[in-house]
């Protein structure tokens, strides 16, 4: 029976490498139910999903909904801002109170680091962390490693350059954990003041210099500046931070002639990456949208314990 070895997905730092490798599998099988005339399979009919969101999003639930819809799941769309948390309920309450209507997975996402884990704690259905706060978004590192690992064949021994604000960027921790996990090289680069002192612990490598963490990267995934979680001065200005550490071609000239672009999204176009890069062949930033889907529908499938799908195993 696929399954994972925990009954939520909270972080990657849970994940063993196995169950990485299970979700990447798994994800790779799904990825052609995108190419049906009938975009649906019945692997979670009978299932019921709720999409727990306290936080604004669009990629992300987009892609969790769809990928809900496309296994056959019931779904349940939970607004925070027309319901009793706006009143004054609290998130337990919140959350006991939906539990009761018995689903099986809770997706959440909350400005609060480690909600997901005071609700998988509490809550007997399943609970994926879809982002709290500064902390993590594991099923994002895991749809980066399966657009990597498409391209590129392999995870192990490949050099990833994350740029940007590291400090704010819940992505850039999770992706560090994960292609740390899996073998690969990981270089963070930004301002001094956006980068953490301590985040080498997570196997990152820290540099100030755009031409040092490019050099030789198999990978570049930016970052934006994120505004909405900084409250202070970070950097001097946008246009600044731009001559320092935004993408343009010029500076692809200093990559590899197959290294790749990325982004998590939203796209801050001419300052942390120019529009003709975003655009470009190397760029796989609309590969990481289509392959969220397909990462979701994997993560959802093997936390609701279904046995139909036959996965085909790989060492990579």
């Amino acid at each position: 029976m696929a399954s994972l070895s925990h009954k939520d997905l909270l972080g990657i730092e849970q994940l063993s490498i196995e169950d990485i490798n299970l979700i990447l599998d798994t994800a790779e099988a799904l990825r052609e139910v995108a190419a049906r005339p009938v975009k649906k399979v019945p692997t979670l009919r009978g299932k019921t999903v709720v999409n727990l969101f306290f936080e604004p999003s669009t990629r992300t639930r987009s892609s969790f909904e769809l990928a809900e819809k496309r296994l056959s799941a019931d779904i349940l769309n939970f607004a925070s801002t027309t319901s009793s948390v706006s009143k004054g309920e609290t998130l337990l309450d919140t959350a006991h109170n939906l539990e009761s209507m018995a689903p099986d997975i809770i997706v959440i996402r909350h400005q609060s680091a480690g909600a997901p884990h005071l609700l998988g704690r509490e809550c007997r259905s399943s609970i994926v962390n879809a982002g709290d706060g500064m902390h993590e978004h594991p099923t994002q590192a895991l749809l980066d490693a399966l657009t990597v690992r498409t391209v590129k064949g392999r995870l192990d021994g490949l050099k990833i350059a994350i740029i940007g604000d590291i400090s704010h960027s819940r992505v850039a921790r999770s992706d560090t954990l994960l292609f740390h996990k899996m073998g690969a090289e990981v270089w963070v680069c930004g301002p001094p003041t956006l980068i953490p002192w301590d985040f080498d612990r997570l196997g990152a490598r820290i540099t100030g210099c755009m031409d040092e963490a490019i050099d030789g990267a198999d990978v570049i995934m930016m970052l934006r500046l994120q505004h909405e979680r900084q409250n202070e001065a970070f950097i001097p200005s946008t246009r600044e931070y731009y001559n320092f550490y935004g993408l343009t071609r010029e500076r692809m000239r200093r990559a590899k002639k197959d290294t790749i672009v990325m982004h998590p999204g939203p796209l801050n176009r001419g300052v942390e990456i120019d529009s003709d890069v975003a655009d470009a062949d190397y760029s796989v930033i609309l590969n990481q949208v289509a392959n969220g889907v397909a990462t979701r529908m994997a993560v959802l499938y093997l936390l609701s314990g279904y046995a139909g799908l036959k996965v085909k195993k790989t060492s990579r």
